[in-house]
């Protein structure tokens, strides 16, 4: 073992980074000597550049090391950055080696040459020995010059000795460098920020600078025909109604800013505590925390009032997880229990940067005279986490303010636009394209027009040089037809969306009453994405599963037990106690389960033990010892007690080497009773498998068939392993394991190479299997979802086996699916199956095969490699279900971006843990489950749920409906707009293309602004097509949302071809009837204006009547937001006549309600004119709601027809009712449209006939919009005739359905 284990530090050794034949000594392990002579060699011009290369370097490192430490430098030195829960790192030395001194070396005159970039040499000879220096010798010298702290800490630790790349605090010493103070702001302005910042963040806004500039033509003299401020205004209003939103949210990042930086604290000052504000401490200070209080910055832990500087403290702020945590301070301070203690601490601190890593802490702790002492993330005490169970701590603090972990992580998440926000900005340059054509088409006509009118008319006076510019023109026409594009498009959308994410956090059928977690949206951009969803990734442990692990089973020497109800009545416990043959092993089973981890037990006053663990997993484990009579009851720093089924038995803990998503196991090295070192792993079954010695495999068969079995179940399992040390094997690894714990860069990677060392020879002990049950709801939100028309793939880390039990029972995979499994060990063997099976798929004429696709993720890595990445996603976009096993944080991202940018379609990301975060910032559409694991998930996410049923009614209720109300919205926003500004095209045909507007200039800035302003909100709020029970009861509905049938390129034209045709008709229809200009029974005469206000009444009547029209649901908001627009226009007409001459303005409106009221051609207008312009549209939509009726309209349809409220709340809620019968199944089949109303009185017939009730599924029901031919096919059809008959023979296959409780319809 000794031979083996030296061997294996050796082996280590040279792949870890402490290889002995590097770093001044040459290939064979001696040491090179410098000939001193070489300093004083003669001037050489070769050898002068290296040295002035590496004097400049120096000196630049000096400067920067200054500017970096008064800047107080945040970054973090490295890229290892990665996401919590693990990602695979890149080392930045890759092929380095550190220079290890032993303790015996020896050095006479010398420095260290310490420098990022190359290796470790120890120069030897003095340097005093010659009077006679060289150039190059004085370079050496200054290259040489360091201090020898430096030179300490790069031999022990192999860091950049730079000051610049580590933070240096002095105890109870001033600071050389000085540190930010403790205050934070989460604020986004301050009053003297506001305004700049707030402007920079609006006109980054292409439509607010566009406005802008409109804005500023207007103010070019003789420029603007609609005035100098009728763009300005309402663009000021516009950027008013948002700052005042940005004031209000930011007073309350203020105030509460405030009641923390105001918080109080005891601070160590010249031996006297004094109590001062949390604002007020700095880098240094030494501090004291009480019970139940929070940490005002980030601390290391000095002492504590438990033994051995031990404290209990809470993470829920940082990450969500309730479970008490253990921190414990250095041996080297645990004694400083007093004040005059406190003050004798000498010496300094040295770790890394700020940086954003929670769960990561690299540094060093140097007393004077004393022995260097690592720090890691145990001795660190976070700004947001609180103590608990603990009276005192004293405390250093080494990040403040800004630079705590907490407030680096405060980061906004990464912007995300919807697919309907881009297609609107397309749209919006189309359309300004369009805008530009026309200003130039005018311009060019006004340059005719004026040419051939010059001289006729010449009492127009178009001689000068403005009416016979074109560039004048251009800029008069760019003016006039500005508002083809909606103002007040983005702040309805943004405040349309702030609202509907409201309506989402108060949805009482998505609030989990259990832990008190309602649904919250992050984040409103996205409400209308979620009803666009085409992929779906969810991880499965605590998404799809509880989180909640129970102990069920476990394989020890090749035999399978169960807990019993008492420890006495297992098989397990008999056997230990009748000493059966495998006693022995089974107590080391028992003895590791109770021992490796890292669980705090809690005694309660009745004398029951409650676990406090970081996962479900480990106090499962924990529990599974428990109920087999092995009680772990005593935790301490330094060990360990457990009760063996009566016996007390300590166990000294030596060291702990934690679990992380790329090692995948745990283990601990302690003590026993006996005295001997014994190293207890537990970790997944494949790499304790390549860890065993080969006389340690007794039952490498017998338990990889259990462990096979337990997965088969759905369990979750780990494999479990022991080995013995020798003493003198263990000292010496745990030298290298000291020198890898102190070391500041690349901490992690060389811990896990020293744990590579000593984690071999393991001899295997058995398995264990932990039940993870699945949340409730999952199967029939799954179900739905597939329905919806979702693909639904699971990535999780978990073993095949259990993960594809997992998918039979949440309904993922049906038993008629075939499956299909990828496990490969090669690049080339993976590229031939996935060759193989895309070929085979290719051949069929199948759209999607009814396949699951398995594959795990060593399979995944060869499959995302470049020259198979197309072809592997083509292959799982054939199938309905992939599932992806063993994968990393890293590979789950890679994953969902392979499929985002492939199929430009939604994805969404769910998941509730740190190693989902890159997944969810990945997708589309991030979703956060608030579980077992913490809140990482959810506060990086764009939606956060409680379970993950409620993601149904998410996507299929508050996602469809958003989507068509934004839809409705930004369609009829544009809309309005073009049926009221192309009629200033129509008028220039009669104005000589001069400009000249048809409106009063003020009616023109206030259309957008308040006359047309509440329909668009109404429809965005209120408008919905169906009822949140029908849309969760039959998901096919979502598909017309999903499939992008409301607002695509083809639809957002047809608007504006129907906008066009609207401003023609209220035009054109007016301008006849105002061609005699005689409108009245005196013979009196008006102007132009009069028109312009005839037409402008008619076009609000008209686009409010249009917003009636497409509107689908009616509430009291939406008639007072469509009638309340028509009587405010009223209202503005009768006062507005009449402001002048009281306030300068609109003295050409004078009495123009008088006018227009008292004509008769107005009242006549006001009928014929809107009716005319809309019967078109009625016409249309009457047409194809009887002819071409969708899935949608019919279901909609059915629910009008209920007038009698009673019938629908006694109806009974199964598809056996008309009702539910009409709503699933009245669509269209491939050559008949069924009539709901004929479908429902047949439905009354055939029921009764039934005697059980009966549940009935569309499969594969084409919802998508009919082709022109299918449509021309079905106007030709006499479907009423054959009506009837199709519906017996679909009842008819219902009942024939071998299952008397649930039958499936295909259509």
């Amino acid at each position: 073992m000794a031979d083996s284990g030296k061997n294996e530090t050796g082996n280590g050794a040279r792949s870890g980074g402490h290889n002995h034949a590097q770093n001044g000594r040459n290939g064979h392990g001696q040491e090179q000597s410098h000939n001193p002579t070489a300093n004083r060699a003669a001037f050489d011009a070769r050898s002068l550049w290296p040295s002035l290369q590496a004097w400049v370097g120096n000196g630049f490192r000096q400067v920067r090391s200054q500017v970096m430490r008064r800047r107080a430098t945040t970054g973090p030195t490295r890229s290892e950055g990665g996401l919590a829960g693990g990602e695979d790192r890149q080392q930045a030395n890759d092929g380095r080696r550190e220079d290890t001194e032993g303790p015996s070396r020896s050095v006479t005159i010398g420095a260290t040459v310490t420098d990022g970039g190359i290796q470790h040499q120890r120069l030897t000879g003095n340097v005093n020995e010659s009077s006679m220096l060289s150039i190059k010798s004085i370079l050496n010298r200054v290259r040489r010059r360091k201090k020898k702290d430096d030179e300490d800490f790069t031999s022990s630790a192999g860091y950049d000795a730079d000051d610049g790349e580590r933070r240096i605090i002095n105890l109870n010493a001033p600071q050389t460098t000085k540190y930010c103070n403790n205050r934070i702001t989460t604020a986004k302005y301050s009053i003297i920020s506001f305004l700049p910042a707030f402007l920079f963040e609006q006109f980054r806004r292409y439509s607010n600078c566009f406005f802008l500039l409109i804005a500023i033509l207007q103010q070019i003299p003789d420029v603007s025909p609609t005035g100098r401020y009728t763009t300005l205004v309402p663009l000021m209003f516009i950027l008013s109604v948002s700052a005042i939103k940005e004031i209000i949210e930011d007073i309350k990042r203020h105030r509460a800013d405030n009641e923390i930086n105001h918080r109080m604290i005891e601070r160590l000052d010249s031996g006297t505590w004094t109590t001062v504000r949390w604002s007020e401490l700095t880098v240094g200070d030494i501090i004291k925390v009480t019970i139940n209080s929070f940490f005002p910055a980030d601390l290391i832990i000095l002492s504590s009032s438990e033994p051995q500087a031990m404290c209990f403290i809470e993470t829920a702020n940082l990450d969500g997880e309730t479970n008490l945590k253990i921190r414990q301070g250095v041996s080297a301070t645990a004694g400083l229990l007093e004040t005059k203690d406190l003050m004798r601490l000498e010496g300094r601190i040295e770790c890394e940067l700020p940086n954003r890593h929670l769960y990561e802490f690299n540094g060093v702790l140097k007393e004077n005279g004393k022995q260097t002492v690592p720090l890691g993330n145990d001795q660190v005490l976070q700004r947001g986490a609180m103590l608990r169970n603990t009276a005192w701590i004293f405390g250093v603090v080494v990040y403040s303010g800004q630079e705590t972990k907490l407030m680096k992580n405060s980061t906004s998440a990464p912007l995300k636009r919807s697919t309907v926000d881009k297609l609107t900005n397309t749209q919006i340059l189309m359309l300004f394209m369009i805008l530009i054509s026309l200003c130039i088409t005018s311009g060019l006509c006004n340059l005719f027009w004026t040419r051939e009118h010059s001289v006729t008319d010449w009492y127009l006076g178009l001689v000068d040089f403005k009416s016979l510019s074109l560039g004048y023109n251009l800029l008069t026409f760019f003016i006039l037809y500005n508002n083809l594009i909606p103002i007040s498009l983005q702040v309805t959308l943004e405040l349309v969306r702030f609202l509907q994410a409201i309506f989402i956090n108060y949805d009482i059928e998505m609030y989990h009453e259990e832990s008190n977690t309602p649904a919250m949206a992050r984040t409103s951009n996205l409400n209308e994405e979620l009803g666009m969803v085409k992929y779906i990734f969810s991880d499965k442990t605590g998404t799809l599963t509880q989180n909640v692990m129970e102990f069920k089973k476990c394989s020890i020497a090749g035999i399978s037990y169960s807990p019993e109800n008492t420890p006495e009545q297992s098989q397990l416990v008999q056997n230990i106690l009748s000493r059966h043959q495998t006693a022995g092993v089974i107590e080391e089973f028992l003895i590791l389960l109770s021992v490796c981890h890292t669980v705090i037990p809690e005694r309660r006053d009745n004398g029951t033990i409650i676990y406090h663990a970081a996962s479900p997993d480990e106090r499962a484990l924990v529990e599974g010892a428990h109920k087999f009579g092995y009680i772990f009851d005593t935790r301490t720093p330094e060990y360990v007690e457990i009760n063996a089924l009566g016996v007390r038995k300590r166990y000294e803990v030596l060291n702990v080497l934690e679990f992380t998503s790329t090692r995948k196991r745990m283990s601990l090295i302690v003590r026993t009773p006996e005295g001997k070192i014994k190293l207890f792993c537990k970790g997944a079954d494949t790499v304790i498998y390549e860890r065993l010695a080969p006389q340690g495999q007794a039952f490498r068969e017998e338990t990889l068939r259990h462990l096979e079995e337990f997965a088969s179940d759905g369990l979750r399992t780990l494999c479990l392993a022991v080995t013995d040390i020798r003493a003198d094997v263990y000292q010496e690894w745990r030298e290298t394991y000291h020198r890898a714990a102190t070391s500041l860069q690349n901490r992690e990677s060389k811990l896990e190479d020293a744990a590579n060392l000593i984690e071999i020879n393991l001899r295997l002990l058995g398995a264990t299997a932990i039940e993870d049950r699945l949340q409730d709801g999952v199967p029939e939100t799954i179900a739905a979802l597939l329905d919806a028309g979702i693909y639904i793939w699971v990535l999780t880390g978990d073993k095949q086996e259990t993960a594809i039990n997992i998918g039979y029972s949440c309904r993922l995979i049906s038993h008629s699916m075939d499956i299909l499994i990828l496990n490969e060990e090669s690049l080339d063997a993976t590229r031939e199956v996935i060759h193989r099976h895309y070929g085979e798929f290719k051949s069929s004429t199948a759209k999607d095969a009814n396949v699951a696709l398995v594959i795990d993720g060593t399979t995944l890595k060869y499959a995302l490699s470049c020259d198979l990445r197309n072809d592997f996603q083509d292959l799982c976009l054939l199938c309905r279900v992939v599932v992806c096993c063993r994968v990393s944080p890293m590979q789950k991202a890679e994953v969902v971006e392979m499929v985002t940018q492939s199929t430009k379609a939604v994805t969404l990301a769910i998941g509730d843990g740190a190693n989902d975060v890159a997944m969810i910032q990945k997708a589309n559409v991030g979703i956060g489950i608030s579980g077992v694991e913490g809140l990482q998930a959810a506060c990086a996410s764009d939606y956060s749920i409680a379970q993950f049923r409620y993601l149904q009614r998410l996507l299929l209720v508050h996602g469809a409906w958003n989507y068509a109300r934004i839809s409705k919205l930004i369609l009829y926003s544009f809309y309005k707009n073009v049926c009221l500004y192309v009629i200033e095209l129509w008028f220039a045909v009669y104005s000589g293309w001069s400009g000249q507007i048809l409106f009063e200039r003020w009616t023109i800035g206030l259309y957008n602004v308040i006359f047309t302003a509440m329909p668009p909100f109404a429809m965005g709020l209120f408008e919905k097509f169906c009822t949140a029970e029908t849309m969760i009861r039959y998901p096919m509905l979502y598909k017309t949302s999903q499939n992008a049938k409301l607002f695509n390129v083809k639809v957002f034209w047809i608007w504006i071809f129907n906008a066009l045709l609207h401003s023609a008709f209220l035009f054109w229809i007016p301008m006849a009837a105002y061609t005699s200009e005689v409108i009245w029974n005196d013979g009196k005469t008006s102007d132009y204006l009069l028109l312009g206000n005839l037409v402008y009444t008619y076009v609000v009547v008209t686009v409010c009547l249009k917003a009636g029209l497409i509107t689908n649901s009616w509430t009291w908001l939406t008639h007072l937001a469509i009638w309340g627009s028509i009587v405010l226009w009223f209202t503005f007409l009768l006062v507005y006549s009449h402001v002048w001459p009281t306030f300068k303005i609109a003295s050409n409106f004078r009495g123009m309600d008088i006018q227009l009221l008292s004509t008769p051609l107005f009242y006549f207008g006001l009928l014929l004119v809107p009716i005319t312009t809309l019967l078109v549209d009625v016409i249309c939509k009457l047409i194809h709601n009887t002819v071409f009726k969708t899935l949608t309209e019919a279901v909609r349809e059915t629910e009008i027809r209920r007038s009698d409220i009673s019938e629908v709340m006694n109806e009974p809620r199964s598809s056996d009712s008309g009702y539910g019968f009409a709503c699933g199944k009245v669509i269209t089949s491939k050559k008949t449209l069924i009539s709901s109303r004929q479908l429902c009185k047949k439905a009354k017939h055939l029921l009764p006939v039934a005697t059980e009730e009966t549940t009935l599924r569309v499969v594969n029901l084409e919802l998508e919009m009919d082709t022109e031919e299918q449509q021309r096919t079905r106007q030709r059809q006499k479907w009423r005739a054959g009506m009837l008959s199709a519906v017996e023979n679909r009842f008819s296959t219902v009942r024939r359905a071998s299952s008397p409780t649930q039958a499936t319809l295909h259509m």
